[in-house]
């Protein structure tokens, strides 16, 4: 688990790459398994596989396209008939044997589960602007994902992780450490009755740019979020039904100054409880309108921040969508509806408006493969007198297969952050674009190529621009 406190980035560097180098070695001397799972592992990350049902997990703001990333690292979901962790066919008894002319990594074969770890380092440069400030550096980064999936006649449990870590080498920039950890066990019970267990756990530096972040800070807060969830799913023939539990605990680093002394964000530190029941029609099977509602419940440990202000706060939700399922060509799901987030300050102003939700997958050719996202939320804010904002995410990812070993992937994001017409904070869009290459040398190691700009512009102030290119390499197994 990643500590609460990651000041000293030297030494979680350190640590970090000897994890890294022994989970690559010990996935390197393993034996060539003689048998293993057939489910393909090349979807790219925040792109779900065709034809898989989802549950529409909250979705990532990749960047660039790198083949190890902390891109969409919610555990892959195999609702009804689809199985990812599926036994492999056999034959008189004995299991399918890996077909020598499949290029994928196999993974390795810990008794019951597969485990398919990746590791990559890359070379990359970044030039910053702030308004006048000019700012640029040179980093390396290193990262670290696995996928451990059950195989299983029946249940099934999913473990996804990834982490990276970056170490400056020339120049002057934040470095930006992210991990992202999550385990889901889906229980297959009775009468067409699901039930599904959840635990993670994420954590990321705080960015310079973020209007919560403190202004001339040397390193910003690392933010620590603990997730755990539970539901229950339920088909009735053409009603299906869930209920669903998710707690989440945020806690705030420390936030080290210019002068060398730190400062306290201890009363950022939250719990969050959200409750959610959800109600579907099958039209058809490959149809299915659905109408939903959540109540949930944000308390801080300390009563008050350091202004003074209750930031605790409910949230009320309901929304009303169409789930589509036309196979390997178009899946998902699409939902608008009305969010409602009251403080328990007066001074607060409630933030509301319209909420729109929603995962497409589609697949105009073979080997080609397009995400559209949309997610919204609420951002808390700090400032005295200002509650909170909410933010619109649209997300484009277009990943296409060039050859057999060469796979081409371009990514937009556009972010549009919106305050109370009473707020003093100012409203602020960002856009992000992202493109790049993964050749695959072999099934054990590939190249990868990436080049990617970002320029958030607020109604007042100056725009900040951010451009990256890096290159490197990734070893899986």
């Amino acid at each position: 688990m990643v500590p609460d406190d990651l000041r000293s980035t030297g030494r979680d560097a350190r640590r970090f790459t000897l994890m890294a180098l022994l989970l690559a070695g010990t996935a390197l001397a393993a034996p060539l398994p003689s048998h293993a799972q057939t489910v393909a592992n090349s979807t790219p990350p925040g792109v779900v596989a065709p034809g898989t049902a989802t549950t529409m997990p909250a979705i990532s703001d990749p960047q660039t396209t790198g083949a190890v990333s902390t891109d969409d690292l919610s555990p892959a979901s195999d609702e009804d008939l689809v199985r990812l962790n599926r036994r492999e066919p056999t034959l008189d008894g004995l299991r399918t044997r890996i077909d020598p002319d499949d290029d994928r990594a196999v993974g390795v074969r810990i008794g019951t589960f597969t485990l398919r770890p990746e590791i990559g380092e890359t070379l990359n440069h970044e030039w910053r602007k702030d308004g006048d400030t000019k700012q640029n550096r040179g980093y390396l980064e290193t990262g670290i994902r696995g996928t451990l999936t059950s195989d299983w006649s029946r249940h099934a449990l999913t473990v996804t992780g990834a982490g990276v870590i970056q170490n400056n080498i020339s120049g002057e920039g934040e470095e930006e450490p992210r991990a992202d950890i999550d385990a889901e066990l889906r229980l297959d019970l009775w009468d067409e009755t699901i039930a599904r267990l959840r635990a993670g756990y994420s954590f990321y530096r705080e960015d310079a740019d973020d209007p919560n972040a403190i202004s001339n800070a040397k390193t910003q807060s690392g933010v620590n979020t603990y997730r755990l969830g539970a539901a229950i799913e339920r088909d009735f023939g053409l009603i299906r039904g869930s209920v669903g539990l998710d707690l989440e605990r945020q806690t705030y680093g420390n936030v080290e100054l210019e002068n060398g002394t730190t400062l306290s964000v201890e009363d950022r530190n939250r719990n969050s409880g959200t409750l959610t029941a959800r109600v579907g029609y099958e039209m058809s099977p490959a149809l299915i309108p659905f109408i939903e509602a959540a109540v949930g419940r944000s308390t801080y440990d300390l009563r008050q921040d350091t202004l003074g202000f209750e930031r605790s706060y409910q949230s009320y939700a309901t929304r009303g969508g169409l789930e589509v399922d036309l196979g390997e060509k178009l899946n998902g799901e699409i939902a608008l509806g009305y969010e409602t987030y009251r403080f328990e300050d007066d001074r607060l102003s409630d933030v509301s408006g319209l909420s729109v939700d929603g995962r497409l997958n589609w697949s105009p050719q073979r080997g080609t493969d397009v995400l559209f996202g949309l997610s919204t939320g609420l951002d808390p804010s700090t400032t005295a007198g200002v509650s909170g904002s909410i933010d619109y995410t649209l997300i484009n990812i277009i990943t296409h297969e060039m050859r057999s070993d060469l796979v081409a992937r371009l990514s937009n994001t556009l972010t549009i952050r919106k305050y109370p017409s009473d707020s003093r904070s100012s409203d602020e869009t960002t856009w992000r674009t992202g493109a790049g290459l993964t050749w695959d040398m072999n099934r054990y190691l590939a190249l990868t190529g990436d080049v990617s700009y970002e320029r958030t512009t607020p109604d007042v102030g100056d725009a900040t621009d951010i451009t990256r290119v890096g290159v490197g390499l990734v070893l899986r197994r």
